[in-house]
């Protein structure tokens, strides 16, 4: 395996970071129907299109393009699609020294999407999944240099939980409980924030009394109730909302009119980390965060959709 070098190092000024990610790296193959196939059925798409994604590079790009300086932990194949990967990160001034390359093809993720906007995706996990916990002990000097440090499910959770073990006492861990797995305890002890959307809460809450809740504040409760420091639920167009000690708070979204929603999570997780790691309390970067992916709803693909600091000023689509 080698280490991809060639990006430039966004904390090398001072020797820190605002983010490092630590995550997947996907080449998101997407294809737009006029419906989504039922079970048995083939449906006829446009044309191809192929666009570098993956839950941890998506947020890597959301928030270097936002003027975060940023690295990426993960692994990609030595494969056209691990090229397209990497281009991309270093074109949004991501560093990736901290990805691995080589030992499997880069994954894919698999993305319909339908007039509306939605998207139903498959992943196929390749060099994702052979992201180990020794690569993030091997690791533990970039992640040092984080002031927050973001990561996802797409790769193996006992790496998520060195994660959790490795960070440092005074950089805040954000945990996007994406795609949803029971969380261990440990994991969920050192999250200063987790993030997930509505069909993540209720999965994270199947066998507790909980999740028959009728709403998302009641899930978000029951979320904090096992460990995070906070809970950021995601409510599509409706928002999101924040739950803490101190109690629950919904942010509203602008309104606009979605293209595609692929990557719009990754737009908002990127954004938070930012905002965090720039010392704002939790509901002003949720707030900042929700504009950001409101933004990215109106442009197709998932990284090329991400606005940066100076499109996000101007009017809202």
């Amino acid at each position: 395996m080698t280490a991809a070098n060639g990006g430039r190092d966004p904390g090398a000024e001072d020797g820190r970071r605002d983010l490092v990610v630590v995550g997947s790296a996907n080449a998101d193959l997407v294809v737009t129907v006029d419906r989504r196939p039922a079970a048995g059925e083939t449906v006829l798409g446009s044309d191809l299109a192929v666009h570098p994604g993956g839950k941890g590079a998506n947020q890597a790009v959301a928030a270097a393009r936002l003027g975060a300086r940023t690295a990426l932990l993960a692994r990609v194949g030595d494969d056209a699609h691990g090229r397209l990967l990497l281009d991309s990160q270093r074109a949004a001034g991501v560093d990736t020294g901290g990805v691995l390359v080589g030992g499997a093809p880069t994954g894919v993720a698999l993305i319909t999407v339908d007039p509306s906007g939605d998207n139903s995706i498959v992943v196929a996990p390749g060099a994702n999944a052979r992201l180990a916990p020794a690569d993030v002990r091997a690791a533990r000097g970039l992640l040092a240099t984080a002031r927050v440090v973001s990561v996802q499910l797409e790769i193996p959770l006992e790496t998520v939980a060195e994660v959790a073990r490795t960070v440092p006492p005074g950089t805040r861990l954000v945990v996007n409980a994406s795609p949803p797995v029971p969380l261990p305890p440990a994991v969920a002890a050192a999250c200063a924030v987790l993030v997930v959307n509505e069909h993540e809460a209720r999965v994270l809450l199947e066998g507790d009394p909980a999740a028959g809740a009728t709403g998302p504040e009641e899930r978000a409760r029951a979320l904090l109730a096992r460990g995070p420091q906070a809970v950021v639920v995601t409510l599509g167009a409706a928002g999101a909302l924040v739950a803490d000690r101190r109690g629950v708070v919904r942010v509203p979204s602008p309104a606009v009119t979605p293209v595609d929603t692929t990557g719009a999570g990754d737009a908002f997780t990127g954004a938070l980390c930012l905002r965090l790691a720039a010392g704002d309390d939790l509901a002003a970067a949720v707030r900042f965060a929700v504009r950001v992916g409101a933004v990215s709803v109106t442009r197709r693909g998932a990284q090329g959709s991400y606005p940066t600091a100076e499109q996000l000023d101007g009017p809202t689509p």
